[in-house]
């Protein structure tokens, strides 16, 4: 079988995963930004953990996604953390704003 496609497939393949892994640094830098902007009383509020301990985890999370290294299983977790606080914490928070 010829190896033809191989070159274009895998160049394509390599700028796909450039694309997601470029979303994925945006995002947890998005939900780091975002944590940091809030009061730690406002977590406590929340009934969440503490601003420390959500800066630290997303914190942790932004710097895997910009270490080349192998460790896709824990940046799977990290880009999970990230996505939990947008989708749970954040809203508590901006919620608690508006009261």
């Amino acid at each position: 079988m010829s190896g033809g496609f191989v070159g274009p497939i895998n160049e394509v393949e390599l700028y796909i995963n450039l694309a997601i892994a470029f979303v994925l640094l945006v995002l947890k830098i998005f939900a780091f930004v975002s944590a940091l902007l809030y009061s730690g009383e406002s977590y406590v509020a929340a009934d969440k953990l503490t601003k420390p301990t959500w800066c630290a985890i997303l914190g942790v999370g932004v710097l895997l996604q910009l270490v080349p290294l192998n460790l896709s299983i824990i940046n799977l977790a990290m880009t999970v953390a990230a996505l939990v606080y947008l989708a749970d914490v954040r809203p508590a928070l901006a919620g608690l704003r508006r009261r």
